[in-house]
């Protein structure tokens, strides 16, 4: 049982290096690309990111291409999780599970109730519901060891969750204009792949083949492209641990997972921070940073995450429905849930779906949760720099 134990502490080591080093580089992308579009390339900048190759612009390639890989090592995530990992029995979702929950409800009332008059403005209802984990991670990375590591595995499992959350979101409210055509061509490609796994075929290439073909049929039917990323995860087959030399970490699911685990922190994510964190902060002022668009996207992230993730753990403590993460206080629960309002990666992504026709209104989301994801981030790693010290000697093998 001891290896058994110890076999998913080392995929979550790895999984946390990994989105930590990537959340820093991310860091990075975005900062330069705030320079480069409030600089003289901003010109050649935003003419790159409208320039087509094929059918498609750059832009679209990367924010329905590049993140539909995004999306897909999300979803392996999210099944190995469930299945082998962390979340895989119900004591370890509770108390993550209800932080998630309230870390995307509180957030979601906070910006409708500043965007109760600005009808415009309520279909980015969505916005601040998400928590970038290779950020918030990449966050805790600089602190070292003042932060235990069952807060890095708490915060690992709500944000996955919230993940799950929110490809449930766009799936449900941010798809428009089906075909009723390709949508029942991509059932049939999972049909397919569901086949493949049933059939135990353990070889990724039909795998990635047929995720090709469902992707480009996902983006003809009017769904988000990038849902076929999850949906391709949910087929890959992950082989249970039936004990001592079982080769769960060589199923096609880990192989896969390991192999996206450079790209993604490294290349994909950084490429999408640097072709969407670019807006011109030319005539920005005080008035604007007030709006109630941008107001709305900032509070949703800092202080409904706040109120979200803290409050709904708090009571779920307090009722005895779970318990602190070890080694761990309430002050550090505080500062855990200020840094899940650091909302880039899936924040920019919902809205550039919410106000996909209004290159003004993505501006001024942009701001909102450049200023919010900063001021989180600032906020929790002064509250986690306060707090105790603890669990120095807990290492996540």
């Amino acid at each position: 049982m001891q290896d058994l134990e110890q076999r998913p502490k080392s995929i979550l080591r790895e999984f946390l290096d990994g989105e930590a080093a990537g959340g820093i580089i991310l860091m990075a992308a975005a900062a330069l690309a705030l320079i480069v579009a409030n600089s003289p390339l901003a010109g050649s900048y935003f003419a790159l990111l409208h320039a087509y190759l094929g059918p498609l612009s750059v832009s679209h390639w990367i924010n329905d291409g590049l993140m539909a890989v995004f999306f897909l090592l999300v979803g392996l995530e999210i099944k190995r999780e469930m299945l082998d990992g962390q979340l895989s029995t119900w004591p370890r979702r509770v108390l993550p599970g209800i932080a998630a929950a309230g870390g995307m409800v509180v957030p979601a009332l906070v910006y409708v109730l500043i965007n109760r008059d600005n009808p415009a403005a309520l279909s980015g209802w969505a916005i601040p519901t998400a928590t970038d984990i290779a950020f918030a991670l990449g966050v805790l990375s600089l602190l070292g060891n003042r932060v235990p590591a069952s807060l890095k595995i708490f915060l690992t499992a709500l944000a996955i969750i919230d993940d799950l959350g929110a490809v449930i979101i766009i799936a449900l409210f941010y798809t428009s204009g089906l075909s009723l055509a390709y949508l029942g061509a991509a059932f049939a490609v999972i049909a397919a792949l569901v086949a493949l796994n049933r059939m135990r075929v353990m070889n990724l290439i039909p795998y990635l083949v047929l995720g090709a073909v469902l992707w480009v049929l996902v983006l003809k039917s009017g769904v988000h492209a990038t849902l076929a990323g999850v949906a391709l995860a949910l087929t890959v087959p992950l082989e249970r641990a039936a004990g001592i030399g079982d080769d769960i970490e060589h199923s096609p699911l880990h192989r896969l997972e390991h192999g996206l685990h450079r790209l993604v922190p490294f290349i994909v994510i950084p490429i999408f921070g640097f072709a969407n964190a670019g807006v011109s902060l030319a005539g920005l002022s005080m008035a604007a940073l007030v709006e109630p668009l941008t107001l709305g996207v900032a509070a949703g992230l800092v202080l409904g995450k706040l109120v979200g993730v803290f409050g709904s753990s708090a009571l779920a403590i307090r009722l005895g429905l779970a318990d602190l993460p070890a080694n761990a206080g309430w002050l550090h629960m505080i500062g855990i849930s200020l840094l899940c309002g650091i909302g880039f990666t899936m924040s920019l992504f919902i809205g550039l779906l919410a106000f996909a026709s209004d290159a003004a209104l993505q501006d001024a989301v942009k701001v909102g949760i450049l200023a919010g994801s900063l001021v989180a981030a600032l906020l929790g790693a002064a509250v986690l720099v306060m707090a105790p010290a603890g669990g120095v000697e807990e290492e996540i093998e």
